[in-house]
């Protein structure tokens, strides 16, 4: 399957880019997800594995309705849809498959809400220009670096409709703008909070110093709480999180605890949520969590969205971060996979460039210009000075596992396949103008975060929902 780059600003909204591109990469589905409710009896049709699409069982079996948001139905063929996309994806990127009942679900959950915000952007009055839609196809092209024409045949070849990618395309817009209304503006970021942030950095904020150094990585079981639970379905739910967390206290496996009653969108991961700082956990779980040792249980925890019961799984002092970061001078040449060209010939021919390189057959930059497919070619493949984060997580850790003056095996990413070579390192110190923008941008994409999570919450929880069960 081709493999599509989209600009990052459209990264939040399902219909292109998490069909196309991001599987499952649901950044807000934690929340989404629990509002499923347990009790609805929602039963969907698994496709078989090496279903063909084109049997007349497979036809009769995609045409049901399997929810109806505010009056417009999703149905099966839908979500069998973006399963299989889904699957395709993450088998080409080498990523373990999750339950197939627990995607699907997951894929339902994500298209009723974001068929909520959808309606909602139409009833608000949001509208897209043509020229606008034009634009971004425009720009899916140019990211590619590939023509519209190119962008055509290459959405035909994987049987996506180009009128139905641009409809999918024009649902994205309406949906961000809206979001570009109603959310960004009322997230701010003041002088003090960011004056607050740099003292936490720095190690001179007591407690919250010390938070900010603590990196943590929990695993999770949800036990869910429904919207408008009675008081005797909550006292139920109460009574089996305390029994899973007995369960779990003597002694069994918690990832098998996790898989058999937790409703957390980290499910499909063991629970783990991920290692990371302890400001960025809820600081009901960091307070339950602060004395434990690593694998020490916590819980069961009451939120608004149910009971939940903690592992810990590692702990350990980040470090206070300094006022310098570690800069990469990097370059790369990049062959993106075509009907003319197999990934395992780019992969074959990158392996080859590789070693004339090193036997001083060939020279790198050379090489770039007259192969790579990246707007770098021109400069011989040449990136520049590279600051942590800006690369894909795939590409950047292998070129952050190499020496100055190193060259890697080709390496297969979300793009096509790099050849990357690194030129050198070197610290550099933030000035103070430079320090205080960074940390602007980390407390708004935090706040940002937090501000579109609660929204779509509140966008799905006033929309009407009624699952369907399947024909008999």
């Amino acid at each position: 399957m081709t493999k599509y780059r989209f600009p990052a600003r459209w990264f939040p909204a399902w219909p292109v880019a998490a069909a196309l591109l991001l599987v499952l990469a649901w950044p807000m589905m934690g929340a989404q997800a629990q509002s499923l409710r347990p009790s609805s009896g929602l039963r969907l049709s698994t496709p078989a594995p090496d279903a063909s699409r084109g049997t007349a069982a497979g036809t009769q079996q995609a045409d049901f309705i399997v929810a109806v948001v505010n009056s417009e139905p999703i149905t099966n063929s839908e979500v069998r849809t973006k399963l299989i996309r889904t699957e395709q994806q993450l088998r080409q990127r080498g990523e373990r498959l999750p339950p197939r009942t627990e995607v699907m679900r997951q894929i339902l959950e994500r298209l009723i809400s974001d068929k909520a915000q959808l309606q909602l952007a139409r009833e608000s009055g949001v509208r897209v220009e043509d020229s606008a839609v034009e634009a971004a196809v425009q720009s899916v092209a140019s990211q590619n670096q590939i023509s519209v024409d190119e962008l055509r045949r290459r959405l035909k070849a994987d049987g996506i409709d180009y009128n139905q990618f641009r409809a999918e395309l024009r649902d994205e817009l309406l949906v961000s703008r809206l979001r570009q209304r109603e959310v960004e503006p009322k997230v701010k970021v003041t002088e003090q909070e960011i004056d607050q942030f740099l003292r936490e950095q720095s190690g001179q904020a007591g407690p919250a110093g010390e938070l900010s150094s603590l990196a943590l990585n929990l695993a999770e079981i949800l036990v869910a709480v429904p919207e408008n639970a009675t008081p005797e379905q909550v006292a139920a739910l109460q009574a089996k999180a305390s029994q899973v967390m007995e369960r779990a206290r003597a002694g069994a496996d918690f990832t098998a605890l996790v898989n058999e009653f937790s409703s957390a969108s980290a499910r499909a991961n063991g629970g783990q949520i991920g290692l990371r700082t302890a400001d960025r956990y809820p600081t009901l779980f960091v307070e339950a969590t602060r004395n434990l040792p690593v694998g020490g249980l916590a819980g069961p925890l009451r939120s608004g969205a149910g009971f939940h019961i903690l592992k810990v799984i590692e702990k350990r002092r980040a470090g206070t971060p300094e006022l310098t970061i570690s800069q990469t001078h990097v370059r790369h040449i990049l062959l993106r996979p075509t009907p003319q060209l197999s990934e395992a010939a780019a992969v074959a021919k990158l392996a080859d460039f590789k070693k004339r390189i090193l036997a001083g057959q060939a020279d790198f930059a050379t090489l770039a210009r007259e192969n790579s497919v990246d707007g770098s070619a021109s400069e011989g493949g040449d990136l520049g000075w590279a600051n942590p984060g800006m690369f894909v997580p795939e590409f950047e850790t292998v070129m952050n596992s190499l020496a100055p003056n190193g060259i890697s095996d080709p390496l297969v990413s979300r793009f096509g396949v790099h050849l990357i070579q690194v030129l050198g390192r070197r610290q550099t110190r933030l000035s103070e103008q430079e320090q205080r923008e960074m940390a602007r941008s980390v407390l708004h994409d935090k706040k940002l975060e937090e501000a579109y999570t609660l929204w779509a919450q509140d966008v799905r929880g006033r929309a009407y929902v009624e699952y369907r069960e399947p024909p008999q």
